[in-house]
């Protein structure tokens, strides 16, 4: 029965536990048994097992040899039987590795570390966010989930990649949702449902994590509204604020390099919509501009209303509660 109980336990191991398991039973035998049978040149069972390492690593340090017949036929059949041990779990072990750096880079590998943030969609915005994100902050742990992509080396982006479909409760337990740090969703413009698959998106990961904060990228004015449902704490709609900054660039006041600032802009996407704070409803726009800028030192830009935006609008105009604030980064209220 203790038999059948280790067998069970041993087989059930990794290859090269396993492996490593049995080398040093093959050494821990053959160095008792030279011990015994040659006490006199192998003094301690130590002494043994040191002797039985060296020759089946064909070191041959000379140290310690055996001078019988019987001892040295012990030494041939270590050198045949545990040369290849090593050499086969040498041979294992560098097979595992390079499978491991394969499978990381085909997004096959679980995602084991903890306040990380996970980001949702490979494009030139993700490219540019993840070296951003080198830049400034190098210790950040990204973890990217991508449906699309097949292989993504590692060695050229410093982030974990996870093959699937993020509104697989399974893909994101390989993303660790749980102690993730916050996410951000990306949106696929190529694709015609790309909001509603954001929306799913973000309704399956505040599924797996309450508090999270999620960022998402939303292109149909029409689905903010049901992606703050869904559950996302700050919104990215780029199509209408490049509308609007451009609508201010060809008809604003010039600043010499205002066109270098609109490019900018542009190009980082530094903006973000965000649902007006309960407390500061029916206060006015430099009430809450100033009430942010001393609680969440969050910059207002201007607001959404009716789906038209107010790009720095008249400061004593009152906030309704279906207003959406605009700032220039993404910020979580909640925090």
């Amino acid at each position: 029965m203790r038999l059948e109980l280790f067998k069970h336990i041993y087989f059930r191991l990794p290859v090269l536990v396993r492996l490593f398991i049995t080398i040093l039973l093959v050494m821990l035998v053959f160095g008792i048994t030279i011990h015994f049978v040659e006490p006199k040149q192998f003094p301690t069972i130590f002494t043994g097992i040191w002797w039985a390492f060296v020759t089946a690593g064909t070191v041959g340090y000379g140290d310690f040899v055996p001078l019988t017949t019987t001892g040295r036929m012990i030494g041939i059949i270590l050198i045949l039987s545990g040369a290849g041990l090593l050499t086969f779990y040498i041979s294992i072990f560098a097979a595992a590795t390079v499978k491991h750096e394969r499978d990381l880079s085909k997004g096959k590998v679980n995602f084991k570390g903890s306040q990380h943030i996970i980001i949702v969609g490979w494009n030139e915005r993700t490219r540019k966010l993840v070296n951003l994100l080198q830049q400034t902050k190098p210790h950040e742990e990204i973890v990217l989930i991508d449906r699309t992509l097949s292989y993504l080396s590692y060695q050229h982006y410093p982030l974990h990649f996870i093959h699937g479909d993020v509104t697989d409760d399974q893909t994101l337990k390989q993303a660790n949702i749980q102690q993730a740090k916050r996410v951000i969703i990306t949106a696929d413009h190529s694709q015609q449902e790309a909001d509603q698959f954001t929306i799913l998106a973000t309704l399956a990961i505040r599924g797996n994590n309450d508090d999270v904060p999620i960022t998402v990228e939303i292109l149909a004015k029409k689905q903010v509204e049901n992606a703050l449902r869904a559950g996302a704490n700050a919104i990215v709609q780029p199509n209408d604020f490049i509308g609007g900054l451009l609508f201010h660039e060809l008809f604003g006041k010039k600043y010499g390099k205002s066109f270098e600032i609109t490019q900018t802009l542009l190009s980082q996407q530094q903006f973000s919509l965000l649902p007006i704070p309960n407390h500061l409803v029916k206060h006015t726009f430099i009430d809450t501009v100033t009430a942010l800028h001393e609680t969440h030192h969050i910059l207002i830009i201007g607001f959404v209303r009716d789906n038209n935006w107010f790009i720095n609008p008249n400061s004593i105009d009152t906030m309704n509660k279906q207003d959406i604030l605009i700032t220039m980064v993404p910020w979580n209220l909640e925090k």
